[in-house]
């Protein structure tokens, strides 16, 4: 069975291609950004646009498998001035209200790493509240043979089939995650990544949560360092000529640059959505 997939924050269809690699089927987006809505609608032609996130009746809306989505960064970056909850582009809200409303078997979201250490018990806690386990680790674009590192951090989130809605991990006074007795931490591996790697994010190193689950599949999380092809998922990238960031005479291209900023990688959302399938059929 072919698990459907709602898309929130669409952007330029990142998450969206990755998972439909994967094996699943994208049956709506929610953008509102005019020049992205013009990528979704060229390369998903028959996928509606939801429009706004914050003004979708989602009781109209078909109930999809999984709803994934990368909720604005800004709030959270240690790029910006990390205004949280405070931050007009603070959607989270919007979107935990969107799983709330349809109660996916899986919900994939996707923000930058210093999200952990600035609102991610707050996301923990609202998904626990509603009876959602969650897991989370912080995948670099050269895990998939990327000649860069763009940390993100990856949550997938099911219910846990039990009627609790107590959390299952303390919040502390500024928001960020108490991880429950038992998860593993580790120190960043970013310096395996070698001199070939650039760090194009400018978000500080830090820890990453290992999942129990999700995780403890056979797979490749992070480059070795020796440019090999280890899975199925990771193939070593050309590096890009540089073109340099000018706009002129280049139709779009300021737009384009916003688009591939805001991108989520759709090779990382294609091994993420591959390890979201193989959970779903044990």
């Amino acid at each position: 069975m072919t698990l459907t997939v709602g898309s929130l924050f669409s952007g330029i269809g990142g998450f969206d291609l990755g998972l439909e690699r994967a094996g699943m089927k994208v049956i709506w987006q929610s953008e509102i950004d005019q020049f992205a809505c013009k990528v979704l609608k060229k390369h998903w032609p028959s996928v509606p646009n939801l429009g706004d996130i914050t003004k979708i009746d989602w009781t109209k809306i078909e109930r999809p498998d999984i709803v994934c989505g990368g909720y604005p960064c800004q709030p959270f970056s240690t790029a910006g001035r990390r205004g949280g909850e405070n931050d007009p582009r603070h959607l989270w809200p919007a979107m935990h209200n969107a799983i709330c409303q349809l109660r996916p078997k899986y919900a994939i979201m996707e923000n930058v790493r210093g999200h952990l250490s600035l609102g991610f018990g707050r996301v923990l806690g609202d998904l626990a509240e509603i009876g959602y386990d969650t897991e989370w680790q912080v995948i670099p674009a050269a895990a998939v043979g990327a000649p860069h590192k763009r940390d993100r951090v990856f949550i997938v989130a099911y219910p846990n089939n039990t009627g609790s809605r107590t959390p299952k991990r303390r919040i502390d006074d500024n928001g960020s995650a108490q991880i429950k007795k038992g998860s593993n931490i580790a120190q960043s591996e970013s310096g395996r990544h070698g001199a070939n790697v650039a760090d194009t994010d400018g978000e500080q190193l830090g820890q990453r949560g290992r999942t129990k689950d999700i995780r403890s599949k056979n797979r490749v999380w992070s480059d070795n360092g020796r440019r090999e092809t280890t899975d199925g998922f990771r193939q070593w990238w050309e590096v890009e000529p540089d073109v340099g960031r000018v706009a002129n005479g280049i139709p779009d291209r300021v737009d384009r640059l916003k688009g591939l900023g805001n991108a989520i990688v759709p090779q990382v959302a294609e091994l993420v959505g591959a390890l979201v399938l193989e959970h779903s059929y044990n």
